[in-house]
């Protein structure tokens, strides 16, 4: 399966491929999104560590039932070759009500089809009250519109 834009990455291609993946992570789709991984893809997201699409499939399930209202923001960081570094942020609701804003990098790899290979994220999680709250749904504002702080 080829994905594109595949490897070696410009700043423009880098763009577009930071931007699909931001809008199907704001699908919450666990099946859609897991197809953007090898089949053996290896990850680091927080504390946890996994490998394959079967249990990336399986914790992005667990992920949003937890993290209700899920709204996500990606932007592009850095890029080389088959490699592209984001700065993320995300707001959701636990079941209690409890809004959050989680901050986050990513490094990817890319094998030549354009699938990645490799995810490493780091993400902290900030309590907000919902008057806080500045990202609705997938983007619709300009790009750059929101400000990463």
């Amino acid at each position: 399966m080829i994905r594109p834009p595949v490897p070696p990455f410009t700043e423009e291609t880098a763009r577009i491929k930071v931007q699909a993946a931001e809008d199907a992570w704001n699908t919450c789709d666990p099946d859609r999104v897991a197809l953007a991984y090898t089949e053996d893809s290896v990850w680091r997201n927080r504390d946890a560590f996994l490998t394959g699409r079967d249990e990336i499939r399986e914790f992005l399930r667990r992920k949003w039932a937890r993290e209700l209202d899920y709204a996500l923001r990606k932007e592009l960081w850095a890029v080389l070759g088959d490699r592209i570094a984001v700065r993320f942020q995300y707001e959701s609701r636990d079941a209690s009500g409890q809004w959050w804003r989680s901050y986050g990098n990513e490094q990817w790899e890319f094998d030549e089809s354009g699938l990645m290979r490799r995810r490493e994220a780091s993400i902290n999680d900030v309590r907000i009250d919902e008057s806080e709250r500045r990202i609705f749904g997938p983007r619709q504002e300009p790009e750059g519109a929101l400000p990463l702080r």
